[in-house]
């Protein structure tokens, strides 16, 4: 499979649910994705409204023939930064998650490693106004191996089944 074939195969299992934008994606990636969701509760009727949440996800889709730690470094403070720039904190805002999708023909060893190592989160007023965590998921075309952080975990299954 190449990484053109791969970024269609992933971009179709998030047009569902997803806003989808490869014209105007933010440089330097080849795609992006957004899901919004807002969650109201009532008590017997909406006038008596118990609670309000509001979250969102930005996903960046960033391909190339081969990755190093230098490209993936950049790649990863873009996303975070674009991401971050795209939240909006208040009363009823429960989450903002950001996640990178890295499609390559070949990883580097480095580049593997921080991938794996990678840990960010922001809390907007101690979380009383939510929160931003940070997934980060790898496909190497090559060989199909599926790389992530810890808490991209979930995002495995879905690149394993792209083959």
């Amino acid at each position: 499979m190449t990484v053109t074939e791969a970024l269609e195969a992933v971009l179709r299992s998030y047009q569902r649910y997803y806003n989808i934008e490869t014209e105007k994606a933010a440089e330097p990636f080849a795609a992006e994705a957004a899901f919004h969701t807002h969650d109201e509760q009532y008590f017997l009727m909406k006038s008596a409204k118990i609670s309000e949440a509001e979250a969102h996800e930005y996903v960046f889709f960033a391909t190339g023939q081969s990755l190093g730690l230098e490209d993936v470094k950049k790649l990863d403070e873009r996303a975070w930064e674009e991401g971050l720039a795209r939240v909006k904190p208040h009363a009823n805002h429960r989450s903002s998650d950001i996640v990178l999708i890295l499609l390559a023909e070949r990883l580097t060893q480095e580049a593997r490693d921080y991938i794996k190592a990678l840990k960010r989160y922001k809390s907007y007023r101690f979380t009383l106004q939510g929160w931003s965590g940070y997934r980060v998921v790898a496909l190497e075309t090559s060989t199909g191996e599926v790389l992530c952080n810890k808490r991209g975990r979930d995002l495995k299954k879905l690149l394993r089944n792209i083959k």
